[in-house]
């Protein structure tokens, strides 16, 4: 019993309202930073397979250090899955056509 109430009296403080703002910002200037120097070449390996430029380091290490590990990732995956829809969407219709099913029509 003594261990539920500890538990309970436990704050996580990096998931307060101060911590949550200041792991936004940071991640925002990392992608921001991913945006502004998309033309160099990216030679840094983050989470989910994101590669970035080494100049967005300073801004990759605050945003790790300033946001949960789930929470980096969570927001890396978003990033690549918007960037990939992007890239399919303005891709001058090279990967459009017919859907494939997986499964035949009975139509």
């Amino acid at each position: 019993m003594a261990m539920g109430a500890q538990a309970a009296e436990t704050i996580r403080t990096d998931v307060l309202f101060e911590a949550r703002e200041a792991c936004y910002k940071a991640r925002d200037a990392f992608y921001a930073c991913l945006e502004k120097e998309s033309d160099k070449k990216p030679t840094e390996i983050a989470s989910v397979g994101l590669l970035y430029p080494v100049e967005c380091k300073n801004p990759r290490t605050r945003y790790v250090n300033l946001c949960r590990p789930t929470w980096v990732k969570h927001f890396d995956r978003q990033y690549c899955a918007k960037k990939k829809v992007k890239r399919l969407l303005d891709d001058n219709d090279s990967r459009r056509g017919p859907v494939p099913l997986p499964y035949k029509s009975t139509n």
